[in-house]
């Protein structure tokens, strides 16, 4: 696809124009949320080591797990502040960016109206009437999203679509290792190539893609692939599909459950997710991975992107991550943690010796001739969300 061709193509987010008090009010949102889970983090994280596990230690209580150094602090100062700032930071990502949203709210659906109609460089947007959307995306607000993912209050509605799409920009804009999106698709997808040389996906699944800015970049890896990407959620999938319209990449975007989706069997060569699972109930987490299996041809793989379980990390670690789990409205998060995601994957139907969990690079940060070398073993991957990202999956027994 030339410049020229996807300059034509009208740019959905180019109508977010926020005046100069919004964009002071987004700066200042990115700045304290960044405070709060880095710099915040670093001294709760020292006031701990410090004096609490000291502490519990002479006493002769030393924490045991997670929920142990949950229990002491919660009693803490450090504690209690990085937590009423980091959860009223998330609330504020989202809302810093809606007024501008719904201004430009009648041109961006006008917009993903036209795309949808001519599908100016191939893809397509298939959405469902009366879909069902599950219980466990429609109960709560998750991430304090309001409004969750799915909600639409005008026909053709895009507005959930463009608040998680430019509150991402808000919630990582001043992280060292999400400065753009897509990184996670960009590591993922020089992962599966460097490792695997020889395997060339036909077609690439993302699950719960919302606007598939981390579908994307996979076309840049794999631009033989067909991609597609499926969530329930109506208003992301419109916005997703004009983003890849002006960026002239063919995706084809369908609202499905990955429970149960209506593709044929064997039908992908590659499935992938990011963040995806430990938002689905542990019920959820069994049907997909079973349905993995299913629409995965011989040979193909599936690689997901997610939180490292707890078995992967240290207590604080856990501690710190598990936040989620009463602060952010992810009430699967903490089940999905807890469990094996290699378990999980051979009782999906995976042969064993074909599952992995482990830690992979983040391909911009870790640069690539350094990416190279881990391929090649002699580098370890830094830790998730520092410089590295954990994946898990399998990989379908060949046909003999």
């Amino acid at each position: 696809m030339t410049a020229s061709s996807t300059a034509r193509t009208p740019d959905i987010e180019a109508l977010f124009q926020p005046t100069h008090d919004e964009r002071a009010r987004q700066q200042f949102v990115a700045g304290l949320r960044k405070h709060a889970i880095i710099d915040m983090r670093e001294d709760m994280t020292r006031d701990y080591a410090e004096r609490v596990e000291p502490a519990l230690v002479a006493r002769g209580t030393a924490p045991a797990d997670w929920r142990d150094i949950e229990r002491a602090m919660e009693k803490q100062p450090s504690y209690r502040f990085y937590s009423t700032v980091r959860y009223h930071a998330q609330e504020m990502c989202y809302l810093s960016v809606q007024p501008t949203i719904e201004r430009a709210l009648p041109a961006m659906i006008d917009t993903s109206r036209a795309l949808a109609a001519t599908n100016p460089h191939g893809g397509s947007l298939r959405l469902t009437p009366n879909f069902e959307v599950p219980r466990y995306v429609t109960a709560l607000d998750v991430h304090l999203i309001p409004g969750c993912f799915h909600s639409e209050h005008t026909a053709d509605d895009v507005a959930q679509g463009a608040v998680t799409a430019f509150d991402g920009k808000i919630f990582t804009g001043q992280h060292p290792y999400r400065k753009r999106p897509g990184v996670v698709a960009e590591s993922v997808g020089q992962w599966v190539h460097q490792k695997y040389p020889d395997f060339k996906p036909r077609r690439i699944l993302d699950l719960g893609t919302t606007s598939g800015k981390n579908l994307l970049p996979y076309a840049q890896v794999f631009p033989e692939a067909e991609l597609h990407g499926i969530d329930v959620a109506a208003p992301a999938l419109r916005f997703g599909h004009a983003l890849a319209a002006h960026e002239g990449v063919p995706v084809h975007f369908s609202q499905q459950n990955a429970e149960k989706t209506d593709f044929p069997d064997g039908h992908f060569d590659l499935i992938v997710s990011s963040f995806f699972f430990h938002e689905v109930s542990s019920a959820a987490v069994k049907n997909i991975l079973r349905e993995c299996e299913r629409l995965l041809a011989p040979g193909g793989m599936m690689v997901q992107m997610e939180l490292p379980n707890e078995a992967a990390v240290g207590a604080y670690e856990n501690f710190f991550w598990n936040w989620d789990i009463h602060n952010n409205n992810e009430p699967f998060y903490g089940a999905f943690r807890a469990s094996d995601p290699v378990a999980s994957c051979v009782a999906a139907g995976f042969p064993r010796e074909q599952c992995f969990a482990h830690r992979i690079p983040d391909f911009a940060s870790f640069g690539a001739e350094k990416f190279a070398r881990f391929i090649r073993g002699e580098l370890e991957a830094p830790p998730h969300g520092a410089g590295g990202w954990f994946v898990f999956g399998a990989r379908k027994r060949a046909e003999v």
